[in-house]
């Protein structure tokens, strides 16, 4: 009798471990964690352009924050199991940290603060930016005192007294409803796509599967896992002694793991082309890249350098036969053929999913739905992007800018973000695609005399949000769903978390940057500002008002053809099985994603293709901790000279770019 006593004890105890769904104490340190993480990526991105954590599809700071909550969590739950935290509070805690992220990241908030005030404090009388279009800029949205500049780019000088901080409130509480707006729109396409995506289709979710080993009830076989610390350590080292080189140049250097410049080789007519746009012609071998790519299906890592490398022999091809010469100097023009190939891809996947739509329409409203909460659910998503519209528009109306142009200008970043969110589903590879946005889309399509000179000014200022898309919020809330699925948490709690965080997120995201920037100035001291981000929103509107570009034929045919190749893979193959080709890839490639990857994916691409061919599918589940070692072993060495640098003030090693 004793021992069922014990027995029942030790369930009861262990049950505590096994609780499901979000908790009070969850939601309070993911709260402070986003304050500390938010501050730290600001610190390390802005002020001392370090790590560049954030430009990672995977963001490296909140692997670091979940690594140190999760490892000790394994010991709790065997030592004291009623204090442990669970998986769904891990998961909770990460997803907030992860939004937050976001929003402080390299591509959305710092980018914000890199163009704000850039019109005003930049203007002289050889860029003529005054004479241009000041009289078009929307005044409420940036900032003119010339006080509240002078001590942002110059620094020591306190932004918490009311002179200048009632300078920004106005600005940031217009802009942060224009993000609230699009974050939420995005939200309700994910609401409704979800299903789809996550239960018919199946799509892998690649970057989601080191948080959930991390955060499994089972996370101590992770965590002792002999292959998992063998890559952790390969990672590790490499960022040990690079890093100890930046410090001490004496030391040694492992080559080739950064950016190592091949093109300084290829030096002959016709094959130098390789080495011209972009970032030239270089390999990385960065062991993150390795580990996440391993997770990719073949045929999508293989799309990704095939693509890259079938780029750079294009430019051979045409150099050798003289086309890029002349007024001709900028084929195979890559930009316009990644604009055409990226917006052909979202809408592949919006007309593939009509009857899908359709469905999730008729029973959202349809009194006799077989779930009425799900129908409840999707008919309010469908009710939040009615709002978000008119939100949108009252915006755009408020900014002064054209409704046809503002329905043009949302309608093609939606388009964009469904396809980026598509992408990092399947592929989970970086998309950094430089070379496309609504601004640059609607001049090569409309020119400046059918959009005028005060749609122009209004559309370059919104360029901030449109640099990169590296920090996308739309991938990673889908991500968040995805996890939440697999951690037993609701999609209505993880709904309410993301909100929370959204809101936090965005508060101290403004503090941080208003904090450093005041204290060291973003010109002063601060290495990583982001000045070129306010430099190329009015510099390249300068340009359009004093060149008043027409539709340019050219640019809209090479469009057609970057839409046309996608449409032709995407018909390829779905018609063939076991097509090697993926049109994502080809999107990737042309739009300078690939540049800092191709090598890097090529190398997990082989070493995978070796695995499976020869030791099957057992092999390749074995050595699946390895590569998750090798991401978090890089991330975390990362993380830590990111600690130590602001500590020695001084910029230490960064384990990309």
């Amino acid at each position: 009798m004793a021992v069922e006593t014990r027995e029942i004890e030790k369930q009861i105890e262990n049950s505590t471990v096994v609780r499901t769904g979000v908790t009070l104490r969850a939601i309070l340190l993911g709260l402070v964690l986003i304050a500390i993480n938010n501050y730290w990526v600001t610190v390390i991105e802005v002020r001392w352009y370090a790590l560049d954590g954030t430009c990672l599809p995977l963001f490296v700071t909140p692997i670091f924050i979940l690594f140190l909550l999760s490892l000790p969590n394994v010991w709790l739950r065997k030592a004291i199991p009623r204090f442990a935290f669970s998986r769904a509070e891990l998961i909770t805690i990460y997803v907030m940290v992860v939004m937050a992220a976001a929003l402080a990241s390299h591509d959305l908030i710092q980018n914000l603060f890199g163009a704000i005030g850039h019109a005003h404090y930049a203007a002289s009388d050889s860029n003529k930016y005054e004479t241009l279009f000041f009289r078009y800029l929307p005044e409420h949205l940036l900032i003119s005192d010339k006080l509240a500049l002078q001590g942002f780019y110059r620094g020591a000088m306190d932004p918490w007294n009311w002179r200048i901080l009632s300078v920004w409130i106005g600005p940031l509480a217009w802009w942060s409803l224009l993000l609230a707006t699009l974050i939420g729109m995005m939200m309700c396409m994910n609401i409704i796509i979800k299903k789809q995506w996550t239960e018919h289709e199946k799509l892998v979710f690649p970057l989601i599967q080191l948080p959930m080993e991390m955060t499994s009830e089972t996370a101590g076989r992770f965590y002792a896992n002999k292959p998992m610390w063998a890559g952790f350590g390969i990672a590790f080292t490499i960022g040990l002694i690079n890093g100890l080189h930046t410090l001490y140049p004496s030391m040694p250097y492992i080559q080739g793991i950064k950016h190592y410049n091949i093109g300084q080789f290829i030096v002959n007519s016709p094959w130098n082309a390789v080495t011209r746009g972009g970032n030239g012609f270089q390999i990385t071998m960065y062991p993150f890249t390795i580990g996440l790519t391993y997770f990719i299906p073949l045929d999508l890592s293989f799309s990704c350098w095939f693509f890259y490398l079938a780029r750079k022999m294009v430019q051979v091809v045409g150099a050798a036969m003289g086309w890029d010469a002349g007024a001709n100097n900028q084929f195979p023009y890559y930009e316009s053929q990644a604009s055409g190939a990226w917006l052909a891809l979202g809408l592949i996947i919006i007309l593939g999913s009509k009857s899908y739509l359709r469905s999730v329409w008729r029973q959202a409203f349809s009194r006799n739905s077989s779930d009425p909460a799900e129908a409840a659910l999707h008919r309010k998503a469908f009710y939040g992007l009615a709002l978000g519209t008119i939100l949108l528009l009252g915006f755009a109306h408020r900014m002064g800018l054209a409704a046809w142009a503002a329905l043009t200008f949302f309608g093609i970043y939606f388009i964009l973000a469904i396809a980026i969110t598509r992408v990092r589903a399947e592929l989970g590879t970086p998309h950094e695609i430089y070379f496309v946005n609504p601004q640059q889309i609607m001049v090569s399509l409309l020119g400046y005399n059918l959009l005028g000179p005060a749609n122009l000014t209004l559309i370059w200022t919104m360029y901030w949000f449109n640099r990169c898309y590296r920090s996308h919020p739309m991938p990673n809330q889908l991500e968040s769903f995805k996890m939440a699925d697999g951690a037993g948490i609701s999609l209505r709690s993880m709904i309410v978390v993301l909100v929370i965080a959204t809101a936090v997120g965005m508060l101290s995201s403004y503090w941080s940057n208003l904090a450093v920037c005041y204290r060291d100035g973003a010109q002063a001291k601060c290495m990583g500002y982001k000045w070129w981000v306010g430099a190329e929103s009015f510099d390249r509107l300068r340009d359009n008002l004093t060149t008043r570009p027409a539709p340019e034929p050219i640019r809209m045919t090479y469009m057609a053809i970057g839409a046309a190749l996608v449409l032709g893979l995407g018909r390829l193959r779905s018609a063939f099985v076991g097509w090697p080709f993926h049109p994502a890839g080809y999107a990737l490639a042309v739009s300078y994603a690939m540049d800092y990857f191709w090598f890097a994916i090529f190398v997990s691409w082989l070493i995978k293709l070796i695995i499976v061919r020869y030791g099957g599918m057992k092999l390749h589940n074995y050595l699946a901790p390895l590569f998750l070692g090798l991401v978090l072993g890089d991330f975390f060495i990362g993380s830590i000279w990111a600690i130590i640098g602001p500590i020695i003030k001084t910029q230490t090693y960064k384990i990309f770019i």
